[in-house]
């Protein structure tokens, strides 16, 4: 580590105030983009709520439903609402479990893999339009920065 300021830790009460500077963007950008894809519902066809259904399980494999609302932080009975609809639309198939048989697994359709795949096609279009001189360096920043955030309030339910 130098010298430099800018490579010493913050103190807590300075990490706090700078951190609360991230939380404030991450909020109105988190809404913006969640307005963007629901905009985007009658070309592709899924809620937010399914999309992030389907991405899960198209990062972890099959899932239930106990298990994908405890990663998403999300109640059981909103994720089990997801589940139904992108069910309903072909979307995941729901499956006995070998493992527990009161949760069910769901695990991604071709029909879901191919939705999920056009989504985040078009998400990556949108944000090839990000302007700035941002560097693999600054972008690496963030994602540890939000991930520490993310840690310290795992376990919120």
């Amino acid at each position: 580590m130098t010298d430099n300021a800018a490579d010493t830790p913050l103190a807590p009460d300075d990490l706090a105030r700078r951190l609360t500077e991230v939380f404030a963007l991450v909020g109105p950008l988190y809404r913006r983009v969640q307005r963007k894809v629901e905009q985007a519902v009658p070309i592709e066809g899924i809620s937010v709520g399914v999309r992030a259904i389907l991405d899960l399980l198209r990062e972890h494999g099959p899932m239930t439903v106990p298990q994908m609302g405890r990663a998403q932080a999300l109640s059981r009975q909103f994720v089990q609402r997801m589940v139904n609809d992108a069910a309903t639309r072909g979307l995941v198939d729901i499956t006995p479990n070998p493992a527990h048989q009161r949760s069910s697994l769901i695990r991604l359709t071709g029909d879901g893999r191919a939705a999920i795949t056009a989504v985040t096609a078009r998400e990556q279009a949108l944000l090839r339009q990000v302007g700035g001189d941002l560097t693999d360096a600054d972008l690496t920043a963030c994602v540890h920065v939000l991930t520490q955030m993310l840690e310290r309030f795992d376990n919120v339910e």
